[in-house]
């Protein structure tokens, strides 16, 4: 009471032991905290019993299994305030998505700090200089619902945020500024990475409100086991499950099996190895903190294997089994460069390697006159791209920000009378994107959920109809033009136009998906134009060509658009008539899903030819150029005009495009010296 200057001040009594020699070794959860601890006689007893904790057969027990000599295991007891959090949240002294050593992260949301802890909101986010301590990145959330402590029950209950605080940020400059200083404090005292949770008080002024509530040894980077001796390793490779290797890397950890979102969102944390059935835009939240992704199902162009490689997190598909043989809680090294997942840790955990970014690696990078584009989904992730030597965005899919960003059926909005959230919503997280690298182009290709996809989101239900097939159902064109959703497909030109014209970011530009028939882009393009879309020197409209009758209707379909974007992995599927996500006739015989097929190689060829003779540009957007660089080849001596790959092959493309061009163009001269010599001779 008398530091606070409160009266009778709650105060919460917490046990906190380490070991001589021993300063990594973690007794969280053996020794007792009492909380909500008031008055003299109570505190002394709390104090003592939280010294006689030390022997209680828990702790004994624990200390036996982990071989602690006792009498070398020591406690102090802090006092603490009770913390009225106003706003509360998670510190790593290291980057935990990175391993940067020099950056400080800070999470933040409003309320107690087990509701960022369990993951149960998304928190604001700060990324802090540890020399400096400036500020090097933000990134605010829609914070709907804090933990907050109800004075009559003494019960944490959960509220919902009132709206004028959910897109406001939950922390100052300065606060920012003072908890990445205490950070570094701590980092230093205990010499190494920091896990560390904290909380502002509502009832002190500033700085006496800051409270680091717990420190410890941050695991997932600071703390790894070193490397055990290749022998051992060799030994202990005892292969759990096999799949398809969807997204390169290596990624040791233990495993979370989720068969739901909801049980994501409960259970999946920073670094846990993510075990599910398979994944739809709703699971990315959870896939952007795992470690690694195994799933059941899918094949190398499912959703799962697609965002993975976008994430750069390494993913393996299509196991069959996983969920049944992984166990929750073991440990596991997933090798997803061959697609197998081992028992336990046979060597040095490594990150997944990150899309290069660095200056000399970007210097580097060879000029091509084929352009090349980059595939993103997540937006605020162009922020580790954005150096990387791209011509624009090539295909940016906008499903992550309707369910992670807006989480409601467009319908929906609309008829409670809040359909301006969506397009609020849609507009900035397109200019998240077009801003960052501008005056390059962003090519938005406009929504392509599936039924069974809208339904996930809030009030879709009442909206989406139950389709046997919904790859092959209402989506794309046909879903924009239909009297049900045309209203819905306006709130997303809206959205385009808004960046455009309130911004000034004419760098956007539009794309159609899964269209079918000439009669439903004209449809669609007056749609478009009723929105103030207009086509235009400054603003282009692609249609995606993933359907047959685009390349069987190629002269009829360049007159309505001013690109197209091969997707090559529709496209494969409905000419081969080959389900892209069946493990069944890949295991029978690979070639039965190949995008070298000899048709999807001459539609392909046809479909740029027709194209140029219409002086209508040509792209491609699949997974082919980065998977096979014969077929790079191919699309070079076709004369395809650009390229769009994932981030984390940009530079790998660059340099294949410029060998193939370097090397079409000796060709080239080759054959034109013959012919000279030819014409001399003769």
């Amino acid at each position: 009471s008398s530091s606070t200057g409160l009266k009778n001040t709650l105060v919460a009594v917490r046990s906190s032991a380490t070991a001589e020699d021993l300063p990594d070794a973690s007794f969280a959860g053996q020794h007792e905290t009492y909380l909500n601890v008031s008055g003299e006689k109570a505190l002394l007893e709390s104090i003592q019993k939280c010294w006689s904790s030390l022997f209680t057969p828990r702790a004994i027990f624990y200390r036996e299994q982990k071989g602690f000599e006792h009498g070398k295991v020591l406690i102090s007891v802090a006092v603490q305030k009770m913390v009225n959090s106003r706003v509360a949240g998670v510190i790593f002294t290291i980057n935990p998505t990175t391993g940067d050593k020099g950056q400080i992260v800070i999470e933040g949301s409003w309320g107690l700090g087990e509701a960022v802890v369990s993951g149960s909101v998304t928190p604001d986010y700060y990324i802090v200089d540890k020399e400096t301590l400036r500020i090097l990145e933000r990134r605010i959330a829609k914070k709907h619902m804090e933990i907050v402590r109800d004075p009559k029950t003494g019960e944490n209950v959960h509220l919902e945020v009132p709206p004028d605080r959910q897109e406001k940020p939950c922390l100052t400059d300065e606060e920012i500024s003072y908890l990445a200083e205490l950070a570094k404090r701590i980092e230093e005292h205990y010499g190494t990475a920091q896990d560390i949770e904290w909380a502002i008080d509502w009832d002190l002024p500033y700085p006496k409100n800051v409270f680091i509530v717990q420190s410890r040894a941050e695991t997932v980077w600071a703390m790894k086991a070193p490397p055990k001796p290749a022998a051992a390793a060799k030994a202990e490779r005892e292969v759990a499950v096999k799949g398809l290797a969807a997204s390169p890397g290596v990624y040791a950890g233990k495993a979370k099996v989720v068969l739901t979102v909801e049980e994501a969102a409960e259970h999946v944390k920073r670094g846990d190895l993510l075990v599910t059935r398979m994944t739809n835009p709703d699971w990315v939240p959870y896939m952007r903190v795992a470690g690694a992704i195994v799933t059941d199902e899918g094949g190398t162009t499912c959703h799962a294997a697609i965002v993975s490689r976008e994430l750069g997190i390494p993913c393996v598909v299509g196991t069959g089994n996983a969920t049944q043989t992984l166990k929750t809680g073991e440990e596991y090294t997933v090798d997803a460069n061959v697609g197998v997942i081992y028992h336990g840790i046979v060597e040095e955990a490594k990150p997944a390697p990150a899309a290069p970014t660095a200056a000399v690696e970007v210097e580097a990078a060879p000029v091509t006159g084929t352009k090349i584009l980059m595939n993103l989904g997540v937006p605020e992730k162009i922020e580790d791209y954005k150096h990387l030597p791209f011509d624009g965005i090539g295909l940016m899919r906008i499903e992550f920000i309707m369910s992670s960003y807006i989480g409601k059926h467009p319908l929906y909005l609309i008829e409670i009378g809040q359909p301006q959230e969506f397009v609020d919503k849609m507009a900035e997280g397109i200019a998240e994107v077009a801003r960052a690298i501008y005056p390059r182009p962003v090519v938005v290709r406009l929504s392509d959920f599936k039924t069974n996809e809208y339904r996930k989101l809030k009030g879709g239900e009442k909206y989406e109809p139950h389709e046997d097939n919904p790859m092959l159902g209402w989506r794309g064109v046909s879903r924009y033009i239909s009297s049900q959703y045309e209203e819905a497909f306006k709130l997303e030109c809206k959205a385009v136009r808004k960046v455009r014209e309130e911004q000034g970011l004419i760098n956007v530009w539009v794309m159609l998906p899964f269209v079918r028939t000439t009669w439903e882009v004209e449809k669609c393009l007056e749609i478009l134009e009723s929105e103030g879309l207009r086509r235009g020197r400054d603003f282009k409209v692609w249609l995606m060509a993933e359907v047959p009758s685009i390349v069987f209707m190629a002269d009829e379909f360049s007159k309505l658009c001013d690109g197209f974007s091969i997707g090559s992995n529709d496209l494969t599927q409905l000419i081969l008539g080959t389900d892209r996500d069946s493990q069944i006739l890949p295991a029978i015989d690979k070639r039965y899903f190949d995008e070298r097929d000899p048709a999807v190689k001459r539609a392909i060829a046809y479909l740029i030819k027709v194209a140029h003779k219409h002086g209508v540009t040509v792209s491609i957007c699949g997974q082919a150029p980065s998977v096979y660089p014969e077929f790079v080849d191919f699309l070079i001596r076709c004369g395809i005009d650009s390229i769009s790959v994932n981030p984390d092959v940009v530079i790998q493309t660059k340099k294949m495009v410029a060998s193939v061009e370097r090397r079409v163009m000796l060709e080239k001269l080759i054959e034109g010296g013959k012919t000279e010599e030819t014409n001399q001779e003769t």
